[in-house]
């Protein structure tokens, strides 16, 4: 029993929250890199039925997401349910060094900055990761905006007020020529202004919850007690999927208006803007029409919520500088 016991991995508390200053960050960005693009896969077919629920004119507003899953799958196949994979896995990877860099430095500099203050430490915590998750969300904005509105345009090539494009590069030169540089940003205020905030949101609880987990089973860097990798995975997942399901209830509908305002290009009435838009979806299905995809999004965030963290706490914790 004793040698079965040895064999148990355990870390140390503080290996549950791997900070800036100790990661290799060489190994970080590759594994990173590597690790989030087999989760993207995973999630990307829920995004699409999302956005194809959200378009006016679809025909798939009112029809359950597994059902449009099944339509999708039944008449484009597999390619079907992957479209505008590749230009979003392979464009994601510069962004993703921009929003990493940015999310654990600037939760790096807040921890040291709040470290003499006086604050329960689970609110500091929630705090550093709040504010680390704003900045990381307003800096990335400016890459991932164009690249969200040319992934979700070929997500719906063929719907009822779509431009059908050839490509990702043919969506650049499309809307460039129609709208100009500022086509490739539609949604950006609505986008920054509003997910910035939530994105506070979801690392700061995620952050706290995490911290009052740990103390609640007894855990602390004081203590000869040490979790299991298990224990870590467990509790770190379950912190994600909170995070991530309540995000979901409380952006859904910005994400609704951001979807359609990306991708429409013909609502009779000019260039789309967030108040056209918003004033159609209220005149078509009233106020649940902002909830529009609710079911897809409500499970991509909520299996993004846990599959990432649980990703990116393993990256961080495979990134630690050898010393």
């Amino acid at each position: 029993m004793e040698a079965e016991a040895a064999t148990i991995p355990h870390l140390a508390l503080a290996d549950t929250d791997v900070n800036w200053d100790r990661m290799d960050k060489t190994r970080f960005h590759v594994i990173g890199a590597i690790l989030f693009t087999v989760q993207q896969a995973f999630l990307h077919p829920t995004a699409v039925v999302k956005t194809r629920m959200q378009v006016a004119g679809s025909g798939f507003a009112h029809m359950r997401g597994t059902s449009v899953f099944t339509h999708i799958l039944k008449n484009d196949g597999i390619p079907g349910i992957f479209r505008g994979f590749g230009t979003s896995a392979i464009g994601s990877l510069p962004g993703r060094v921009l929003a990493l860099t940015s999310l654990e430095m600037s939760k790096d500099m807040m921890l040291k900055h709040t470290k003499d203050l006086d604050m329960p430490e689970a609110t500091r915590i929630g705090v550093a990761n709040g504010v680390a998750g704003m900045v990381s969300n307003l800096v990335s904005c400016v890459y991932f905006v164009p690249l969200d509105v040319i992934c979700q345009r070929l997500m719906v090539q063929g719907l009822p007020g779509t431009t059908f494009c050839n490509g990702p590069f043919d969506v650049v030169c499309k809307v460039i020529k129609s709208e100009g540089f500022r086509g490739l940003y539609r949604g950006f205020g609505l986008t920054a202004v509003t997910q910035s905030p939530a994105s506070a949101l979801w690392w700061g609880s995620y952050g706290a919850a995490q911290h009052i987990i740990w103390r609640g089973l007894g855990y602390g860097d004081d203590l000869d007690k040490k979790p299991s990798h298990l224990e870590m995975v467990t509790v770190q997942a379950t912190a994600g999927m909170l995070a991530g399901a309540c995000s979901s209830v409380i952006t859904t509908p910005i994400d609704t208006v951001k979807t359609r305002l990306q991708v429409m290009d013909n609502y009779g009435v000019g260039r789309p803007s967030v108040l056209k838009t918003a004033k159609t979806l209220l005149k078509e299905d009233g106020w649940w029409g902002f909830y529009r995809g609710f079911g897809p999004r409500f499970l991509n965030m909520s299996l993004y919520g846990t599959t990432m963290i649980v990703t990116y706490e393993l990256i961080k914790r495979l990134s630690i500088r050898q010393t």
